[in-house]
């Protein structure tokens, strides 16, 4: 007779930007517990976009954050084990710290742009080492060698992204890296370690990178003191987790190949699932490893909702939501950059957020930064298809967006494709099935773990209205050279 698997809870805990997020999960999916607690970060444009976070600040929120949701569990739920814990955290977001887990500097935030110089030094390898071109700013690896230039340390630093920080606070040593998180830090994801000439290019001390794991690998367990600050379980297992756009795909349950998730939050991020390695000419697409095998290819775009709170903060965005649908299309074309330079769907460090065309009002203008959006998220998916990735799965769509229903369908019209909405988006979410996994499949967790509250349909007639309005955005794009003649298939395929 089959044993029967005793029931348990899942821990994942999400470090974003402006808070960390923790979610207690059941094996069947169901939220239990949910806690948060708010982070600051410091923000110096006129320094070269210079965006750091307190690393100490991560260890009380995560504390702060985690004893909530404990203390919100059932008594029933509460005497449940737990099965172990993983961690998410920004993509880029790195630091130096001791052998004991203790920061020796600030946090280099996944946006700051800071190390142009090592950049530069990093691309003049370029006909020596190709991969290198692939290299962007907002990449850790050249911020880990800015980092080790402007912050002399003693003997025994190591590098660290912030998800690693807290999980050797949680397991009271240092910690291997996963290879998500290695991405960006000059870790070779084909050939399963890091790039030494890249390293060296960046003059990065080899001794000083963490050893990397897959996700899901058992770092330690949870340590007494680490337990108090937390409520975790003493000798909970922590395993390794992934970056927070890979806990969001988790969390929507896109996990097959063709499949993808679109995470609209401050920035706007794509992660699809590839049996083949997608190789992209312009550098703007990498790819993660698939937890079970194959690939997560994706790019991170600087356009997104942020926009939103710049330009409406403190408006009523319902209402300017309302009075967005008299005006599809918008007079005007906006392509709604949050900050200067663009990753994804091309990589140009001097691109600008422009305006073509002319709005009557406050809700003509909101309309028109809604539907640049929603434009370049179809520029994304053009892009990927271009270069070779399947895009003919399910899209899901996660992200603080998704609490706008009228910019849900608006999306859905100018893609012209469904759009389905997960029952639990967070990353937090995603970083406990990816727990739940057990060692075993990601996939496998997720098809139980994972379900939809709703999908949107795109309205008859919609796409072809918004046609017009898109093609206008790619041939200004073209025009100020951010995209190449090769993005003019685009185009034709949009007016066919």
């Amino acid at each position: 007779m089959e044993a029967v698997k005793a029931e348990r809870t899942w821990v994942g805990i999400d470090l974003g930007t402006q808070s960390v997020r923790v979610t207690v999960a059941a094996d069947d999916g169901r939220v239990l517990a949910f806690g948060s607690a708010p982070l600051d970060s410091l923000r110096r444009a006129a320094q070269e976009r210079q965006h750091e976070q307190d690393p100490r600040q991560w260890w009380a929120a995560v504390g702060q954050a985690s004893r909530q949701a404990f203390a919100a569990l059932a008594p029933a739920s509460r005497r449940l084990p737990v099965g172990a814990a993983a961690i998410c955290s920004t993509s880029g977001t790195v630091l130096l710290v001791d052998g004991g887990g203790t920061p020796l500097t600030t946090a280099l935030m996944y946006d700051d742009t800071r190390a142009a110089d090592e950049l530069t030094t990093i691309h003049a390898v370029a006909d020596a080492i190709p991969e290198s071109a692939d290299v962007q700013v907002s990449w850790a690896l050249p911020k880990i060698g800015w980092l080790f230039r402007h912050h002399p340390v003693s003997a025994g630093a190591y590098v660290a992204h912030s998800a690693d920080a807290v999980a050797a606070r949680l397991v009271g040593h240092r910690v291997h890296t996963d290879t998500s998180h290695a991405l960006k830090s000059g870790y070779d994801v084909v050939d399963n370690q890091w790039n030494d000439a890249l390293i060296t290019a960046s003059g990065i001390d080899p001794g000083a990178l963490p050893e990397v794991v897959p996700p899901g690998t058992v770092l330690g367990t949870v340590e007494p003191a680490a337990a108090q600050h937390t409520g975790i379980p003493a000798g909970t297992p922590v395993v390794a987790g992934m970056t927070d756009g890979c806990a969001a795909q988790i969390a929507a349950g896109a996990l097959s190949p063709g499949a993808w998730n679109s995470v609209l939050g401050t920035t706007l991020v794509l992660k699809g699932v590839s049996t083949q390695l997608i190789e992209d000419p312009d550098g703007a697409v990498y790819s993660h490893r698939h937890p079970d095998g194959g690939w997560l290819p994706g790019g991170a775009s600087n356009v997104g909702a942020g926009v939103i709170s710049e330009e409406f903060g403190g408006q009523d965005l319902d209402g300017l939501s309302a009075a967005a649908e008299a005006f599809e299309p918008a007079g005007a074309v906006v392509y709604p950059l949050t900050a200067r330079g663009e990753r994804f769907p091309f990589v140009d460090p001097d691109a600008v957020r422009f305006e073509i065309g002319t709005v009557r009002g406050m809700a003509e203008r909101y309309a028109a930064v809604l539907q640049g959006v929603a434009y370049v998220e179809r520029l994304c998916f053009e892009h990927l298809a271009a270069i070779g990735a399947d895009t003919t799965g399910e899209i899901s769509i996660t992200g603080g967006a998704t609490r706008s229903s009228y910019w849900n369908q608006l999306r859905a019209d100018v893609l012209g494709r469904p759009l389905a909405l997960p029952a639990t988006p967070e990353p937090s979410f995603g970083m406990a099935v990816l727990a739940a996994a057990d060692g075993g499949s990601v996939a496998a967790s997720a098809a139980g773990m994972v379900s939809r509250r709703d999908v949107v349909e795109p309205r008859p007639g919609a796409y072809e209205r918004f046609a017009d309005g898109y093609v206008r955005l790619c041939q200004e794009l073209l025009r100020r050279g951010y995209i190449k003649d090769t993005f003019t298939t685009n185009l034709s395929r949009s007016t066919s």
